[in-house]
């Protein structure tokens, strides 16, 4: 998944960062093949270390988990190509400058550090993934604390700060040094991956697939029986697969990238990120757990005797030296953009200082989360959170685009009354998100079962907004 989209940064190297605050030109735009290899890059990364284990440790059979993800990632796709790229193509505007043009300057500068403490938390759970694999080789142990913000113990922490300063200095560095070695090394990290599984398989002898079924369910009976029962059923991986990236596509930041695009086809390129990186990817990783399990079940468990997924002894299980790497550079190279956005993200905070202060912010904060290793362990709940909060921006983006004018208001308010703040989009964004995120909190609701409800309730309430703060019968 890597919950990472590429946005204009992302493209330094191809376009040379331009068209920022303009349309991009029908001569800078790219065909196809230029979209494909950024998402599966993106989305075959550190995240799916910890996210295919946790399928198997919630209680995903086996058969609910292949035919799940494989509708929700067809989902997925489907809302990329049919509801990203024809605005982006229309307007040729990145999601930010979108936003400004409706919501204001001052509003787009609440929106970024909102964006940027979350990219935060998503770059802390890949420092904590890259030092379970360098902790490995000396027997220090990745360990989930029971609460929230516990500590593993001295020594992970330790690791976990050096981890998260040199992410931090080479994300100063700017991010086309971060895209470069992220592009080399996506091809070897998907191979790996599929290896990993290979591997697994032969662990535990699982010579045809009723074989493997059994194991399966074994390792689910071994998790519930010590971790307690839960439930993660087809539905809720088929919305989970589909809506992990919401931020990305029914949030609209994709509109970053394809508005560079020469062709409605190249919003199939999701799918090679969502079948290589949200299907293959997670599957063999769960299936490392899954051979480890069958192997050696006491390896999984940590002090309290709960078992959990240690990305980095997975991996050293399965490959050896080659599985620490895959999973240190996987975890380097989500975590490395990650607090490059997020430093951009908070340098709005600072428009007179160097983008290094931004950058060197998001990486103290990111260290920080990653020193706490149960926020990495709700990664299947943070990222349903994270969609929950930026999807109704996409949601207000879609209104504007498609309704605004037929409805009877003003299409882009912002600019049309030379407004740096407009009310209508803070209060469409937050009156769903923190009832959303109440819920969360304290209710347990699984984050990705409000995605859907709030976009839909946010677009409700722009078009109420709309009409009663922009109608074009008042600014007549």
């Amino acid at each position: 998944m890597s919950n990472v989209h590429i946005e204009e940064e992302a493209l330094e190297e191809i376009i040379g960062g331009e068209y920022e605050r303009e349309p991009v030109p029908k001569n800078a735009l790219k065909g196809p093949k230029s979209f494909w290899g950024m998402y599966a890059g993106e989305h075959a990364a550190g995240t799916e270390f910890m996210i295919g284990p946790l399928f198997l440790a919630a209680g995903a059979s086996l058969k609910d988990l292949m035919f799940g993800l494989l509708l929700g990632n067809i989902l997925a796709v489907l809302t990329w190509r049919y509801l990203v790229v024809p605005i982006a193509m229309n307007r040729r505007l990145t999601l930010y400058y979108q936003l400004e043009k409706i919501a204001g300057g001052n509003m787009v500068k609440f929106y970024n550090v909102t964006n940027g403490i979350l990219f935060c938390f998503l770059a802390g759970a890949m420092i904590t993934v890259s030092a379970s694999a360098i902790g490995v080789p000396f027997d220090i142990r990745f360990e989930v604390p029971e609460a929230t913000f516990g500590l593993s113990g001295a020594a992970f922490s330790a690791i976990v700060m050096i981890v998260g300063l040199v992410i931090a200095a080479v994300a100063v560095g700017g991010y086309q040094r971060v895209a470069h070695f992220s592009n080399i090394s996506a091809p070897w990290m998907i191979l790996v991956f599929a290896i990993c599984g290979v591997v697994s398989l032969a662990q535990m002898d699982a010579h045809s697939f009723e074989r493997l079924e059994t194991i399966w369910n074994e390792g689910v009976a071994f998790v519930q029986n010590t971790n307690g029962k839960e439930s993660f059923g087809f539905w809720k991986i088929v919305i989970f697969a589909w809506l992990c990236n919401a931020a990305m596509h029914f949030g609209m930041a994709d509109l970053s990238i394809f508005r560079f695009s020469a062709s409605k086809s190249a919003g199939w390129a999701p799918s090679v990120g969502m079948f290589l990186g949200h299907y293959m990817a997670w599957i063999c990783a769960a299936l490392m757990l899954a051979a480890v399990i069958a192997t050696q079940p006491s390896a999984t468990m940590n002090a309290a005797g709960k078992v959990q997924a240690d990305p980095g002894f997975l991996a050293w299980n399965a490959l050896g030296w080659t599985g620490i790497i895959c999973v240190v550079i996987a975890g380097w190279t989500t975590a490395n953009p990650t607090i490059y956005r997020a430093g951009l993200a908070f340098q709005s905070l600072f428009p007179n200082q160097h983008r290094a202060t931004g950058v060197i912010l998001a990486g103290i904060v990111a260290t920080i989360a990653g020193v706490f290793p149960n926020l990495s362990a709700q990664l299947l709940g943070f990222v349903g959170t994270y969609g929950m909060i930026l999807g109704p921006m996409g949601a207000i983006i879609f209104v504007n685009h498609y309704l605004a004018k037929r409805l009877g208001f003003l299409e882009d308010p912002a600019v049309a009354k030379k407004s740096s703040f407009n009310l209508a989009v803070l209060l469409a964004w937050l009156i769903p998100a923190v009832p959303g995120l109440w819920l969360i909190l304290s209710k347990g609701v699984f984050a990705a079962y409000l995605v859907i409800p709030a976009w839909i309730a946010s677009a409700i309430l722009y078009v109420i907004f709309g009409k009663l703060m922009f109608s074009n019968k008042n600014q007549a």
